[in-house]
């Protein structure tokens, strides 16, 4: 009986299909012809949400519309009978209108039934009333940060919000006040970044209370023997070999409450160890796939493997490092203690906080950490994205530890992650009027087809402007112009500009505070517990590292390019 329902059943779901496809098929038949195209701009990248309309030549009423999707392709249906000329009208914010007539070839060809397809068009861009109060706001906003008037996620929220007022309620008067929809600025949000760093803020809530970290800086004090001067490269070394199997976000989640531990243990100001620390980790994590964000973005744009990072990256980021350490160390000179004894009261005061108090959470949270340690070398075989990882391991060890909900969500801190988003939302309203891409073609006339040249102009070039822009959005908005001049330049084949970009954007991002995810990771943790890093403060230490990483990184791209 049971098997006479399973062959009924079967007999129906195959009467179904057939009937599915009989009916898709006679849809297809019915299908009227079109006109297909792609729309990109001036460096070839597709170009979304432009508005494509057929007209008859001279008159304005609409025969068809589209819209161009993610790919910048668009399906134009075309009426029955098509007596007179006709033109395609297209439009999109930020970009000129361009107009195509149709000729009578083409004309010929879709009268006698035939889609017609066309080759890429390009839309120029267009610099507009948009275009100048953009720039105007975003130098406002770093002038707000820069000067420490208001605080940074303020600042960044202000800039948000000032150009999506004025595109809601300017545009609706004059159309030349349309900056960035809602939409749109939510598009340039880098999630991936954002629930990242959310889910190892809840990892981190965890283990902290078991006492670890306060035991990790009575070990670092141990290995240091108490000298400064040795403890500093100590924890460099460390953070940077941490951000080249993690990421550097993630890593100075862990590293930031570590260091203040030690620091306060020591009676030195943290900022002595947090910075150099936060630079290490920039530099470092360029060396593998998933050290930096940059990377991850450049990888996958370029196809460049975990091992083609590792091979093509790790000489020229050990030499930087070790500038770095140098510069770290005379820098701080005067803050860090001279060797010697510690004092015995002090010896006791590490001591006592060098206690692990939850031995069975610290176990839990172990075993999760590994598994996510797992997953973040090998995420990229699986297409698994960090921000789930990290996701998935926050959920894991709050299920299985089971602490106060509401103390472990409130550890998050809310404040940097509103701060990415509402810098995201900038930065993307730039790449919409065109600033960032204006900079980029300039980039790509200046070098022409000089491959040293080229070169030397994206590393330093995207190290100065990740200094103003968040190195994250620059690097995606630069990928295209990269990959443009790889194509067109002799010798660029081997992906040699992509690993400029990386060395530029990430060595780039210690010039300033807002220069890099991990730095502003490292500031809103370091405010919290006390100590605020104002962008003043970064700039004067993280500008003359930067002209040393970059300088070193340089020569080794050289080395390994040209010379080599």
């Amino acid at each position: 009986m049971k098997f006479r329902r399973f062959f009924v059943a079967a007999i129906l779901l195959s009467v179904s299909v057939l009937l599915l496809f009989n009916g898709a098929a006679a849809d297809e038949e019915t299908l009227p012809h079109a006109i297909i195209g792609i729309l990109v701009d001036s460096h070839g990248e597709p170009v979304e949400h432009g508005v494509v309309t057929l007209h008859a030549v001279g008159e304005e009423t609409v025969l068809s519309e589209a819209s161009s999707k993610v790919n910048g392709a668009f399906l134009l249906a075309v009426p029955e009978r098509l007596d007179n000329a006709l033109e395609l009208n297209i439009e999109r914010s930020h970009y000129e209108v361009a107009r195509i007539k149709l000729s009578e070839i083409q004309l010929e060809e879709l009268r006698a039934g035939h889609s017609l397809y066309l080759q890429n068009i390009v839309l120029e861009r267009k610099v507009g009333v948009a275009f100048w109060i953009t720039a105007l706001v975003f130098i406002l906003m770093l002038t707000l940060v820069a000067s420490d008037l208001m605080h940074n996620t303020l600042a960044a929220l202000l800039g948000a919000v000032l150009m999506l007022g004025i595109s809601y309620l300017g545009a609706p008067l004059f159309e030349g006040l349309r900056i960035i929809d809602f939409a749109t600025a939510v598009e340039h949000v880098d999630w991936n970044v954002i629930f990242l760093v959310m889910g190892m803020m809840i990892v981190i809530a965890v283990v902290e209370r078991t006492g670890v970290f306060q035991w990790l800086a009575f070990m670092a004090y141990r290995a240091s023997g108490g000298r400064t001067w040795l403890l500093l490269p100590i924890l460099m070394v460390v953070t940077g070999i941490a951000s080249a199997l993690l990421d550097n976000v993630t890593t100075m989640l862990l590293m930031t409450p570590i260091s203040v531990q030690i620091a306060l243990a020591l009676g030195i100001n943290p900022l002595t160890l947090l910075i150099p620390e936060v630079m290490a980790s920039n530099v470092v994590g360029i060396s593998t796939l998933i050290g930096t964000p940059t990377n991850i973005l450049i990888g996958s744009y370029a196809g460049i493997s975990f091992n083609g990072f590792l091979t093509n990256l790790t000489p020229g980021v050990l030499l930087a490092m070790v500038g770095l350490v140098l510069y770290s160390e005379y820098t701080y000179r005067h803050d860090l203690r001279p060797g010697g004894s510690i004092s015995e009261s002090l010896y006791k005061k590490l001591q006592e906080g060098a206690r692990i108090t939850e031995p069975v959470q610290l176990q839990k949270a172990g075993v999760v950490f590994v598994i996510m340690l797992v997953l973040f070398l090998t995420g990229e075989n699986l297409h698994l994205p960090s921000s789930v990882i990290a996701l998935m391991g926050a959920t894991a060890l709050l299920i299985w530890s089971r602490p106060d909900i509401d103390k472990m969500i409130s550890a998050v801190d809310w404040t940097t992650l509103v701060f990415f988003i509402a810098l995201f939302m900038v930065v993307g309203a730039l790449q919409e009027v065109g600033i960032i891409s204006l900079i980029a073609e300039w980039i790509g006339n200046l070098v022409g087809e000089n491959l040293l040249l080229a070169m030397m102009a994206i590393t330093w070039f995207s190290a100065i402007l990740s200094m103003i822009v968040d190195n994250i959005p620059f690097a995606a908005a630069m990928l295209p112009v990269v990959g443009y001049l790889s194509a067109r330049i002799p010798g660029a084949e081997n992906d040699v500009l992509f690993f400029c970009l990386a060395v530029g954007a990430a060595m780039g991002g210690n010039g300033s505070l807002i220069g890099a995810s991990a730095n502003m990771v490292t500031a809103g943790i370091s405010e919290r517990a006390g100590f605020p890093i104002t962008y003043t403060y970064f700039l004067k230490k993280g500008f003359p590292a930067l002209l040393i990483t970059v300088t070193l990184g340089s020569i080794w791209l050289v080395l390994r390019f040209i010379v080599f």
